[in-house]
């Protein structure tokens, strides 16, 4: 390819709505533009790159005996709703984008295609002969963002390739899911990408076992969690972690303090010269339930801790048999709204009695009530009294109604890890490129996806899946391999591997050498790009370090003695040799790191 004809159009300003490196550098490189909100056209360039990952993706998939299919962008509401799925994706914050048609018939553009799988395995997967199998797709998908940021890393519609198994019984799942991870590292390693496995929520996919692929990256959305001894690595969602001990209570009955304005933590153990790990903090929140219920619910932690949103929405769905939409603290003008009294914010006690709901108008009357390991083993505690500006001093829980226990914390770097006291994690930011999950039976028995086994009778199929994000792994690569002067992409997904600048074009000597150089490296299956612009050689320069291509080759003033330059994007190294030593350097560079497996 030459440049020339390549619509190459490159920015030397920063985008105003580009936050980060990655976003402002593809689009200084005339990679990709914005055409809305979360809405990106992939440009000549960019989907070359995608081409290519797409390719690793595909190679690595099909050896391990996946099939690949396309399925419809465009599915029936009637299939989300018989998985209970419809009401959490569409209603208040939901993220599927969805419709009507001219028959009043609800339809949704798919974020992910577990249901349309799933009705087509129960369909056409009838014995236990036919299995294992797994079926995979690159696919576009969409999710009606609230916040669209950062170029293609949280667009509105994206580039995914998801791949479903299907399986007999559990070993079997669990080994095609350990092959899936084994080839997931692979395929990470090929983009050139340093990536990292951690424990992860499931989500709303739902599901027992998961994990993501994280590319360690500054400016990535995701907290990840590691111990220092590398056997542990969580998404913070998920992590857990050993509390610091809590400092006893001193001896004492138990008694009634006064505390007024001391409505916080902070100025409760200020004021009563009391540690955090002494007290219990309640929080009162209101949880809305994919089934119309509203449930008022107490989470009870020790001073200390920060609780985690993630697990309390888990904890909340276990609980109750149904999905959390939102989960929102309770304010005195909902109180109104149903009709109920004030609540005493701020002396509020694990044992605020279900009374305080008596006659709300929509809620459910009674409290669901959680509390975290932290504060359940506590012996004796300083917590609120349900009446303004007092606290009872040396509480136990023998008098407190019974709690569902639960980890509701959130672990952070420093504290001790799980598997070993001795460890400590440490945290680095991280970009999700990848998510395995092992589904079980979820979605089969919701869609009644059933075969026959090896005895005859009728079970649920169960299920694994698998996710990339495609261009969010694109962008990904950009964010983890840049410099000040532009993209350094890895040789296994740029979109050319070597670019031959001509210095000046109306040299002839340069011209002859560097279309000689440019053909030679076609002709050995290396993807060149040819600058044969008639622009200055520092503009030429200068956009070769904006695009990214791994390999340079200048053609100028030494032509005549059949020399080049050979310049190393990511080390930014500049050797001049003989053009056939630079030939020979650069294609043995680039054909050796993409043999599979290296």
């Amino acid at each position: 390819m030459r440049v020339s004809r390549l619509m190459l159009v490159t920015l030397r300003d920063v985008p105003a709505d580009a936050e980060i490196p990655s976003h402002q550098l593809l689009v200084r490189g005339g990679y990709i533009r914005r055409i809305g909100s979360g809405i990106y056209a992939y440009l000549p360039m960019m989907w070359r790159v995608l081409r290519k990952i797409n390719a690793i993706v595909r190679d690595e998939l099909n050896s391990l005996g996946a099939l690949e299919t396309l399925l419809p962008q465009l599915q029936p509401a009637d299939l989300w709703e018989r998985s209970g799925r419809w009401q959490g994706y569409t209603a208040g914050e939901g993220i599927m984008f969805h419709l009507e048609d001219r028959q009043n018939r609800q339809l949704g553009l798919g974020p992910t295609h577990e249901e349309v799988i799933t009705e087509l395995a129960g369909d056409l997967l009838r014995s236990y002969r036919q299995l294992p199998v797994t079926l995979y797709q690159i696919q576009t998908k969409f999710r009606d963002e609230i916040r669209p940021r950062f170029g293609l890393m949280r667009g509105r519609e994206f580039i995914m390739k998801d791949a479903y198994s299907f399986h007999a019984n559990q070993d079997d799942l669990e080994g095609t899911y350990q092959a899936m991870a084994a080839a997931y590292s692979r395929i990470f390693k090929r983009c050139g990408l340093e990536a990292v496995a951690v424990d992860a929520d499931s989500g709303a996919i739902g599901g027992a076992a998961s994990q993501e692929y994280m590319v360690t990256a500054e400016a990535g959305e995701d907290l990840i969690l590691t111990s220092s001894d590398g056997l542990y690595a969580a998404n913070q969602e998920k992590a857990t972690s050993l509390p610091s001990v809590a400092q006893p209570l001193e001896a004492g009955a138990e008694r009634m303090i006064e505390t007024p304005d001391q409505a916080s933590i902070e100025q409760l153990c200020a004021a009563n010269g009391l540690d955090p790990t002494q007290t219990v903090k309640v929080l009162v929140l209101l949880a809305r339930l994919d089934d119309g219920r509203e449930q008022p619910t107490l989470v009870s932690l020790r001073g200390d801790q920060v609780l985690n949103d993630v697990k309390l929405a888990n904890a909340v769905s276990r609980s109750l048999d149904a999905t959390v939409l939102e989960i929102s603290p309770i304010s005195e003008n909902q109180l109104r709204q149903q009709g109920l009294s004030e609540l005493p914010f701020g002396s509020i006690g694990p044992d605020l009695s279900d009374t305080a709901l008596k006659g709300c108008r929509s809620w459910q009357s009674h409290f669901l009530r959680l509390a975290d390991a932290t504060a359940v083993d506590l012996p004796r505690f300083v917590c609120g009294a349900n009446s303004r500006d007092q606290h009872h001093w040396g509480r136990t829980w023998e008098a407190i109604p019974e709690q569902i226990r639960a980890d509701l914390r959130t672990a952070h770097a420093g504290e001790r890890c799980v598997h070993d006291p001795a460890q400590t994690l440490s945290e680095c930011r991280g970009i999700e490129v990848g998510h395995i999950f092992q589904l079980g039976r979820k979605y089969s028995e919701a869609l009644d996806a059933r075969f026959t086994n090896s005895e005859g009778r009728q079970e649920a199929l169960l299920m694994g899946c698998y996710g990339i994000g495609i261009s969010r792994l694109a962008q990904a690569a950009v964010e983890q391999h840049h410099d000040d002067a532009g993209i350094c992409w890895p040789v296994g997904i740029a979109p050319f591997q070597v670019i031959v600048v001509i210095a000046k074009i109306q040299d002839a000597t340069q011209v002859a050498l560097g279309e000689g150089l440019y053909q030679s490296f076609l002709d050995a299956g290396i993807d060149a790009l040819l600058d044969d612009r008639d622009e200055r050689a520092g503009v030429k320069f200068k956009d070769a370090d904006l695009i990214g291509i791994p390999w340079r080759i200048v053609v100028g003033r030494d032509a005549g003695d059949g020399k080049v330059e050979v310049v190393e994007r990511s080390a930014r190294s500049s050797t001049s040799m003989n053009h056939q030593e630079a030939f020979r350097q650069v294609q043995d560079s680039i054909l050796t790191p993409l043999q599979p497996g290296i």
